[in-house]
């Protein structure tokens, strides 16, 4: 056991203080030393891994309710990760853990994922960074998976303190180019052993085909046609090969802007409506350029508006929606709450938590962006609009909103494979600037904001309130937060495709040199073992039921229906049998314009305000929006859900919640054993198992057979001694720490005292 007193003292080379009480025996370190040189833990490296520098004798915290105690061991830097290699190893991995990670250990840190390094200095803690003239007793590493990982040198060597820190420092924090990446050590060392899993069919919307196969699925091919003007980027950098744009737009139109200004097609309803994106046009002074690009645009939205569709939307996500810098104030907020050093600290903080939790105004943000996919969605599943999003370069709120009406209004996209493909086609393939808002070269932490996270966050709110919609679980959504930080996968590593091919090869002079192919972050078989990923497909998923001839014949008449021109004055029963999928809304009666046309009489005023960097507002009245949303909001959440229809969330206050499986999974006080959501799945596993048992009987006295079901994860089966933050946490120990903290419940009185007060009487008035 080490007391607090052990982190006296600097960088191993300063005497202790008279005042240091150490409960660790000098001749236990020695012991510990002479393991350390006889039995030396094996560093396991990847192809193309190499080692830096390395400290032994340094000491990992262990935090274990209010005491602090640790494991000896070597801390090692690599070009590809921090790890930490205990003598024993017993202490610091828990065998029973089923839920291993193959690439990241539980004691490794990838160098992308630190967030923060402190140092500690006579018990002051303080930020790390540049060149040290004095080195810290204790290192202190948060990261951006929100682990804190303690590390004390007290009785490390002088000089293999200096390596060491000043190595993480260094190979954490200083810029970086892109070629220096390990993601391309990893690529040319592993050229022939990269691993494909034959069961992935994820579409990477990197072939004309994929795009194809869209637009037949979503019924889009009618208005709109995939291009390849773009192939070899020879038009645009910023776009990928191949897009989606509407029929009649002539293809010399998007050679002549280069990719900017031009509708490029997200999706397509049921309904015929159609989702699409656009960036600004770059401002010009030439009145000559102006004119042209004012014809250009007034093309643009006539090609767009066509019968039978009388408005199409406008959604300037650049001026009348979140702004990057809010997202990323919030979130650095947010962040804190999690990021804590020991259990003191904790519980010091709990009485305040929700307050502080408000002020970081993060769910607050999360709320304002399902409110605004909702908007979207009523717009063209109940008044029939084509709906634009505008940004000025329409690769981060735009695909964030894009996906969140996608998620809502197909079910498709709710399966883990649907989800995947979703992923490529607005956020990789839509140009996500990935390696700058990761912040992966470390040039520049302004342009570091998480809007990759907040989608994936968003969407644990729908996973959260709605399971039963969706083929994945909230641990899929974790750990695909934790994939952007492990750099062998090139999903997340890139600010464009174009980026991405320019550097793997594929496009450039060098045509000799074989290109470089990397794994795909969607081979999950690469990070864990078939047992573990049954926690990523969720038991509770109800799959889409086969319909009959009949009934194919049945949703054939409706569609036809559909395509017909209804009048408004149609009734609610009326439209909603028009519906493909079945939903359970009664639609709000869409109403005609009093003019055909997108401008009407506003067009010149408008495409001038479209030319700058901020694009005008909305051509809907706030009022009558909001009457829309709100009527279409509560029908929906009237009636019954239905899991392959259309599905809207909850955004009231109490409702949007903190994701506390990756918020909250390495801290052990926040944890319920044998309590939580992992007891309520053990339960209806149980159940399943047993309906299923049943049914397996009666088929045998049908003699048929049942058709294979997924078993559940054995891990499940005993939740009384599972974590409420399974798989993250399994049986650690559960605090004893009273629920409020010290400040407070000393605050009371002793126990007498209390026992010896009359109840107080409170008038809380009328209720």
């Amino acid at each position: 056991m080490l007391g607090k007193g052990v982190v006296g003292g600097g960088g191993g080379t300063k005497a202790p203080k008279p005042s240091f009480v150490s409960y660790v025996r000098p001749e236990e370190i020695h012991t510990n030393e002479k393991e350390v040189t006889e039995k030396e833990v094996t560093l396991h490296l990847l192809p193309g891994e190499q080692l830096l520098c390395e400290a032994s004798t340094v000491l990992k915290y262990v935090q274990e309710d209010s005491c602090q105690h640790g494991v000896y061991g070597r801390l090692v830097c690599t070009d590809f990760k921090i790890a930490f290699l205990g003598d024993d190893e017993s202490a610091l991995d828990n065998d029973e853990t089923q839920f291993k990670n193959k690439v990241i250990g539980e004691n490794d840190i990838t160098l992308h994922c630190v967030d923060q390094i402190y140092g500690v200095f006579d018990e002051k803690k303080k930020t790390l960074f540049g060149q040290l003239k004095k080195y810290p007793e204790k290192l202190i590493i948060h990261c951006k998976d929100l682990r804190v990982f303690q590390f004390c040198l007290r009785y490390t060597k002088e000089e293999e303190v200096k390596r060491i820190v000043s190595g993480i420092i260094h190979h954490t924090q200083a810029p970086k180019l892109l070629k220096r990446l390990f993601l391309f050590s990893y690529a040319t060392a592993a050229q022939n052993n990269t691993v494909t899993d034959p069961k992935n069919h994820t579409v990477m919307f990197d072939t004309l085909k994929d795009w194809c196969w869209e637009l037949e699925r979503t019924k889009g091919n009618m208005k709109y046609k995939a291009v390849s003007v773009n192939e070899g980027y020879k038009v645009c950098e910023r776009l990928p090969a191949y897009f989606v744009v509407p029929t009649p737009l002539p293809e010399e139109n998007v050679q002549r802007f280069q990719g900017h200004g031009i509708p490029i097609w997200c999706w397509s309803c049921h309904n015929g409506s159609a989702l699409l994106k656009m960036s600004a046009l770059p401002k010009e002074q030439d009145d000559g350029i102006l004119q042209i690009q004012k014809s250009f645009l007034d093309g643009i939205y006539k090609t767009i508006h066509r019968p039978p569709y009388e408005i199409v939307k406008t959604e300037d996500l650049s001026s009348n929606f979140l702004s990057l810098q809010e997202i990323q104030t919030a979130y650095s907020k947010f962040k804190q709450l999690f990021l804590i050093d020991n259990s003191t600290e904790f519980w010091d903080t709990d009485i305040k938590w929700f307050s502080l939790l408000e002020s970081s105004s993060w769910l607050d943000i999360i709320r304002r962006c399902l409110k605004k996919a909702i908007e979207i969605t009523e717009c063209m599943e109940a008044q029939n609009m084509n709906v634009l999003l505008l940004e000025e370069n329409a690769s981060d709120l735009c695909c964030l909103i894009s996906s969140l009406v996608q998620l809502m209004m197909d079910p498709h996209c709710r399966t883990r494979i649907g989800f995947q493909s979703l992923i490529q086609k607005e956020w990789v393939m839509g140009g996500h600037c990935f390696l700058d808002r990761c912040n992966h070269l470390r040039q520049n932490d302004k342009e570091e904001v998480p809007v990759f996270l907040l989608f994936l966050d968003c969407v644990w709110q729908l996973v959260h309130q709605h399971p039963p919609a969706f083929e994945f679980t909230e641990t899929y959504l974790t750990v695909l937060s934790d994939s952007l930080y492990i750099p062998i996968f090139s999903t997340f590593f890139f600010n464009s495709p174009h980026q991405k091919d320019t550097n793997m090869g594929r496009e450039g002079q060098d045509t000799q040199s074989k290109p470089l192919n990397l794994l795909t972050v969607w081979d999950w078989s690469v990070q864990f073992e078939p047992k573990a990923q049954t926690l990523l497909k969720n038991p509770l998923y109800v799959e889409k039921p086969k319909l009959d001839k009949g009934q194919r014949k049945g949703m054939r008449f409706k569609l036809c229906l559909q395509a017909q021109n209804f009048s408004p004055t149609e009734s609610t029963k009326e439209r909603a049998v028009m519906h493909q999928r079945q939903l359970s809304l009664p639609l709000t009666q869409s109403k005609s314009s009093p003019k055909r046309g997108f401008f009407r009489e506003e067009t010149d005023h408008l495409i001038k305000n479209l030319l700058g960097k901020r694009i005008s507002k909305l051509i809907n009245s706030s009022d009558e929006l909001q009457d829309n949303f709100r009527e279409f909001y509560d029908s929906w959440h009237s009636k019954s859900t239905d899991y392959h229809g259309l599905l809207l969330p909850h955004i009231e206050g109490p409702e949007i919640k903190v994701w506390a499986q990756r918020y909250l999974r390495w801290i052990p006080e926040a944890q319920i054993l044998g309590g939580g959501q992992v007891a309520t799945l053990s339960k209806l596993l149980e159940m399943m198992e047993e309906v299923q048992s049943l049914q397996e009987k009666i088929d045998e006295r049908h003699h048929s057979q049942q058709a294979p079901q997924a078993e559940a994860p054995c891990l499940l089966r005993n939740s009384a001694r599972l974590s409420s933050l399974f798989p993250f946490a399994l049986l650690q120990r559960h605090s004893s720490k009273p629920v409020l903290p010290t400040s407070g419940w000393k605050a009371l009185g002793d126990e007498d005292d209390l026992a010896k007060r009359e109840d107080e009487f409170v008038d809380l008035g009328d209720v």
